[in-house]
């Protein structure tokens, strides 16, 4: 089957002769904005996307980032005039394949790269399609994203699976944690094992001392008959203690000892045991502000961080954000027996612009929320949860840009310093995020916080 290209370019000549040069080679599609390419890319599926830069209404980076969101997205090259490494890394981070200066531009080369992305993505379909098959049968189909952080994490699990260590897993709340943990014992040997999980922050300490290390009958009032605690039942197994700040110093002393001697005593009895269970530990908090302040074992932290993984949150990963939210919609799609076809571009931009304080478990439950809600064939930014939408309408946009660059009273300077401000605000003070909205290098926004003397927001 031939490949399908369409080539976005506000000028008709650039159009008419890029169509002239490949139409022997592709099904060759010409767009002159973002809007009417996104109607076509909408409409059917492309094999290839080839945009400029410099579009009417909406540059081509936010175009690539539209079009990655598709159910079956695009190979995206970014074409400009205004060549530069700072553009290139740039577009690579929103999603684009490849990039090439038009005033550099060969048509061989053109043809080149084309080809050779083509070929990457099948080699990468069928790549999936094998990591599909690994991942179901190994642990990590759960686990979902693209992003340096997420594949520093996958790369982690996988090293430290196979081993006996103790992980301890630091993250803000909704970020995963308990997933990793259930990908951490699938892919060990004690996957045949049971993996038991305890929440330490919803028991007292008195019930969760009896929970993790059983009791003998008579032990405390209540206590009619003899029970197993945890880590034995946890045998040959993993123990996961989610909320592990949350323990006090009583039950901080008996983790110390079971770590150092794997042995332990069930409450109300002198004779001690012993497991043979590794244990994997997960909390939002700071432990390292927990030590300082007395709250938390200096010793005990030491033993739990034999290797500290950390998650992301979703804030920093908006790479993932498309990844994440198709397969939510695929998945509560199945369940309410409703076959969507993904989501329309005022709710992808919706979910792109949110700052998700409960990351990815919040980012679930709204997309839960907006599949049971849709009485369309996509997802509306009506169907998306109110107070997403309420919070995405006081996010400062370009409109407010616009409104400030056509204050006369303010020089370039002055300019630029609450430009700066208002991108630290829309993004609840995230540099990565505010200089990603100025389309600035990361280094180079560090220099301008520190010319324009901008702390924190």
């Amino acid at each position: 089957m031939t490949p399908t290209l369409l080539i976005v370019d506000d000028e008709k000549t650039t159009r008419d002769g890029l169509r002239a040069a490949l139409e022997h080679r592709y099904d060759v599609y010409l767009a002159e904005d973002a809007k009417a390419a996104m109607e076509l890319l909408e409409a059917e599926h492309f094999d290839v996307l080839l945009t400029d830069f410099r579009l009417p209404t909406e540059d081509g980076m936010k175009l690539i980032m539209r079009a990655k969101s598709l159910s079956r997205p695009p190979i995206c090259i970014l074409m400009t005039a205004y060549g530069s490494e700072e553009l290139a890394v740039e577009a690579m981070k929103h999603g684009a394949d490849d990039y090439i200066a038009k005033g550099r531009l060969q048509l061989d080369e053109l043809e080149m790269r084309i080809t050779n992305a083509l070929r990457r993505q099948r080699l990468e379909t069928e790549n999936a399609a094998l990591r599909q098959q690994l991942d179901t049968r190994f642990g990590l189909q759960n686990l979902i994203g693209e992003s340096p952080g997420m594949k520093e994490v996958f790369e982690m699990v996988q090293q430290v699976a196979p081993t006996r260590a103790t992980v301890l897993l630091l993250g803000e709340s909704g970020t995963g944690k308990e997933m990793v943990a259930k990908a951490i014992h699938q892919l060990s040997p004690r996957a045949q094992h049971p993996l038991v999980t305890v929440h330490c922050a919803a028991l007292s300490p008195t019930l969760l001392e009896s929970e993790l290390f059983g009791h003998e009958k008579g032990a405390f009032t209540g206590a009619y008959e003899r029970r197993l605690g945890r880590f034995e039942q946890a045998q040959s197994g993993t123990l996961f203690l989610d909320e592990i700040g949350e323990i006090d110093a009583t039950i901080q002393i008996k983790l110390l000892r079971f770590l150092g001697e794997r042995t332990f005593e069930r409450v109300g009895s002198n004779k001690t045991l012993s497991a043979d269970v590794r244990l994997i530990a997960a909390t939002n908090k700071n432990l390292e502000a927990q030590v300082k302040a007395g709250a938390f074992r200096e010793d005990l932290y030491f033993r739990l961080r034999v290797v500290e993984l950390r998650l992301p949150p979703l804030r920093e990963r908006l790479e993932d954000i498309p990844l994440l939210a198709r397969a939510f919609q695929s998945e509560f799609s199945r369940e309410n027996e409703k076959p969507l076809k993904g989501f329309t571009t005022e709710a992808f931009d919706a979910l792109m612009r949110y700052p998700w304080p409960g990351n990815v478990r919040e980012l679930r439950t709204a997309i839960e929320h907006a599949v049971i809600l849709c009485r369309g064939e996509k997802i509306t930014l009506r169907d998306l949860p109110l107070a997403l939408r309420e919070a995405v309408s006081r996010t400062p946009d370009e409109k407010d840009i616009k409104r400030l660059l056509a204050r006369q009273d303010l020089t370039s300077k002055e300019i630029e310093r609450e430009r700066i401000i208002s991108a630290l605000k829309a993004t609840q003070g995230n540099r990565t995020q505010a200089a990603r909205r100025l389309g600035m290098s990361r280094r180079n926004f560090h220099r301008k916080l520190h010319l324009h003397r901008i702390e924190e927001i």
